[in-house]
C-alpha cells in the first residue's frame, strides 16, 4: 500500500499535478486551505454580511455549502442560506433536493427553494418538448440563473457561493475564447463588480478539480446525490470538458495552467470591456438593453 508523503499512513489518491501521495486527513487539510484561501480572496466580510449558496444536491455544490459553511459559522454577524432551483426534472430533481435537505439539516442551514413552474410557468420537462433551434442546457441555464438572483435579492443576500470547480472554470474559458467572444471572458465569475439588483457571485472551488470534490464529499460524508440530469449529453460543453480531459491527461497541471492564465489577463479584459450599466427589464431584473434573455426565452416558449 503506497503511504502519505506527510505521516504515512495509508494514502487514499495521488495529485498528478504535484506528485503527491495524501491520506484521508491531508487530503482534506489540501482541499480545505486552498478553499478557504480563495473564499478570504473572493469574499471581504467586512462588507459581507448575507452570504447564499446555491446547491443542487449534487457533489460540488454540497461541498461548496459544506465549506461555506466551515468559514461562516465562526462568525456571528454573518447569516448563511442555501437556495435550491427545482427545473422540475422528473426522476432526477426529486432526489437531489432530498440530499440539499439532508445536508442543510445536518448543518442548520436555511434553505430556499425556487421552482420554474411557480417563476417562469413551465418545467424544464415542458420546455424540453418545445425545445427550437436551443438546447436544453440553454434555457436551464438562463431561467436557473434568473431564479437564484431573485431569491438572493429577496432574502438580501451580497454574494451567491456556487459550486463551480476547477474543470467547470477551464471549460468556461476555453469555450469563450474559441467563440471569439473575448467581452464575455471579462464578465466570468467571481465577479469583482457590484451591478444594482444582480448578486454578485464567486468560486470558492474554483482551484479544485471535480475529482477532488467527489473524493472529498466522500470522505468527509457529505451527503450529495449522483444521479446526472437527463438533458445534460446535449450540452455543448460535454465537448470541451473531453478536450480539457485529454490534455490534463497527457500534461497533469493543464486546468490550473489555463485558470492562471487566465487570472493574468483579466485586468486587462476588464479595462477593455468594462461592464455596460445594466437597466431593468419588465419583469424587474437585471438587463444590459432593454428585455433580459428570460423573458426573450420566455416569449419563444408562449409562442409554441
Amino acid at each position: 500500500m503506497v503511504k502519505c508523503d506527510k505521516c504515512q499512513k495509508d494514502a487514499v489518491t495521488y495529485i498528478r499535478y504535484n506528485g503527491s501521495h495524501l491520506c484521508q486527513g491531508h487530503f482534506s487539510e489540501f482541499v480545505e486551505k486552498r478553499v478557504k484561501k480563495e473564499i478570504r480572496n473572493q469574499t471581504n466580510f467586512n462588507k459581507v454580511k448575507n452570504v447564499a449558496v446555491a446547491i443542487s444536491g449534487g457533489k460540488d455544490s454540497s461541498v461548496a455549502l459544506s465549506l461555506m459553511h466551515s468559514v461562516v459559522k465562526e462568525r456571528r454577524d454573518v447569516t448563511l442560506t442555501a437556495i435550491t432551483v427545482d427545473e422540475g426534472i422528473e426522476n432526477y430533481r426529486p432526489e437531489t433536493i432530498k440530499c440539499v435537505r439532508e445536508l442543510c439539516d445536518k448543518l442548520d442551514v436555511t434553505l430556499e427553494i425556487v421552482s420554474f413552474k411557480d417563476h417562469v410557468g413551465y418545467t424544464m420537462d415542458d420546455i424540453s418538448k418545445n425545445l427550437g433551434y436551443r438546447t436544453p442546457c440553454a434555457f436551464c441555464g438562463v431561467f436557473r440563473r434568473q431564479c437564484m438572483n431573485a431569491v438572493a435579492r429577496n432574502i438580501n443576500a451580497d454574494i451567491i457561493a456556487t459550486g463551480h470547480n476547477l474543470d467547470d472554470n477551464a471549460q468556461a474559458i476555453l469555450m469563450n475564447f474559441t467563440r471569439g467572444d473575448v467581452e464575455r471572458l471579462a464578465r466570468l465569475s467571481p465577479h469583482v463588480r457590484i451591478q444594482p439588483g444582480l448578486i454578485p457571485r464567486i468560486h470558492p472551488l474554483r482551484q479544485i478539480p471535480e475529482k477532488e470534490t467527489y473524493l472529498y464529499a466522500i470522505i468527509n460524508e457529505i451527503p450529495f446525490s449522483d444521479k446526472e440530469c437527463p438533458y445534460w449529453s446535449a450540452a455543448l460543453r460535454n465537448e470541451y470538458r473531453d478536450i480539457i480531459d485529454e490534455l490534463e491527461s497527457r500534461s497533469p497541471g493543464t486546468r490550473h495552467s489555463i485558470l492562471s492564465s487566465y487570472d493574468a489577463i483579466k485586468p486587462l479584459l476588464i479595462e477593455k470591456y468594462p461592464q455596460k450599466d445594466l437597466g431593468k427589464c419588465k419583469c424587474g431584473e437585471p438587463s444590459p438593453s432593454g428585455k433580459c434573455m428570460a423573458c426573450k426565452m420566455l416569449e419563444d416558449l408562449n409562442k409554441k
